[in-house]
């Protein structure tokens, strides 16, 4: 029975692509509705070919990992987007989308795109919170679509994974790939200034192959909770408050109001900053407050 990937999802169709590069236009079996399997782009998939172009999907393999939004399946590392400026880099949505990615058991990069429409006391303040990031443990690239800046370091990251390009609206995740892969002409828009965020130009979820890898562009996000980590997980998510607190007192310790806690120590001394750890507290109190699932 032949196998592929799942590179394109769009009006009930699944484009397959095969182990001789050539790609299939699938529907789903009735079975799939029956058992309430939606499949993904990125699902590694039995089909059965009614010809060299057209089949239908009997089978989806075990997913590595899923992501609800965007929906796409067994990614190995995302690319989280966020411009310097228009919109304005924000540490506290970092911090969210980081949590939601390693949750997953996805490795992010995070790239600050824009980089040549801030002005040199962003740059500077930018240059920090990179710097602050890097000794934390990510990855980090700053980059410009407009003056090539950053574009070269992305390369090597891409061959040899499938990856997301996942941030807000507006940010340029689709002019950073006509960059990457000049070919591929994405449609892209400026933000709105009425509503001071960026239009969504990619309406649905395709896995492009780019340098070796398989890099998706996908839909803004508008909204990300916490719906499937719990509070005693949470420090699992920030590497730097994780690998501090094996020095706290107390083992279990939630750096909350225990006493002799290493990650407050370090607030206290600036090894760690301090919106890192405000973050971690307001997502904690996030966690606490949701509605319990039934």
């Amino acid at each position: 029975m032949p196998e592929g990937k799942i590179i394109k999802a769009l009006s009930g169709f699944y484009y397959v692509l095969n182990k001789d590069k050539e790609i299939i236009q699938c529907r789903g079996r009735g079975v799939f509705r029956k058992n309430k399997i939606t499949p993904l782009v990125g699902d590694e998939v039995h089909y059965q070919a009614e010809n060299d172009k057209e089949g239908y999907i009997l089978e989806v393999k075990k997913r590595k990992n899923e992501l609800i939004r965007p929906p796409i399946a067994n990614v190995d590392q995302a690319f989280l987007i966020f411009s310097s400026v228009e919109p304005t880099f924000s540490t506290a949505l970092l911090d969210r989308f980081l949590v939601l990615v390693e949750s997953n058991h996805i490795t992010p990069i995070i790239c600050i795109t824009k980089m040549d429409l801030a002005s040199k006391e962003e740059q500077e303040t930018l240059a920090v919170y990179a710097d602050n990031y890097r000794k934390a443990g990510y990855k980090v690239v700053l980059t410009s679509s407009e003056t090539a800046e950053g574009i070269e370091d992305l390369y090597p990251f891409i061959t040899g994974e499938i990856s997301v390009f996942a941030g807000q609206s507006g940010v340029g995740k689709s002019s950073l790939l006509n960059v990457l892969r000049p070919d591929l002409q994405l449609k892209t828009d400026d933000i709105s200034s009425h509503l001071g965020r960026g239009k969504h130009t990619t309406r649905h979820v395709e896995l492009i192959e780019i340098n070796g890898g398989l890099v998706a562009d996908t839909p803004g996000f508008s909204s990300l909770e916490f719906t499937e980590i719990e509070q005693e997980d949470l420090q699992n998510y920030f590497p730097d408050i994780q690998e501090l607190s094996s020095s706290c007192k107390f083992r279990g310790c939630m750096h909350l109001k225990e006493p002799k806690c290493a990650v407050k120590q370090a607030i206290e001394s600036g090894d760690l900053p301090r919106y890192r750890y405000e973050h971690y507290i307001t997502f904690i109190d996030e966690i606490r407050d949701r509605k319990p699932r039934y």
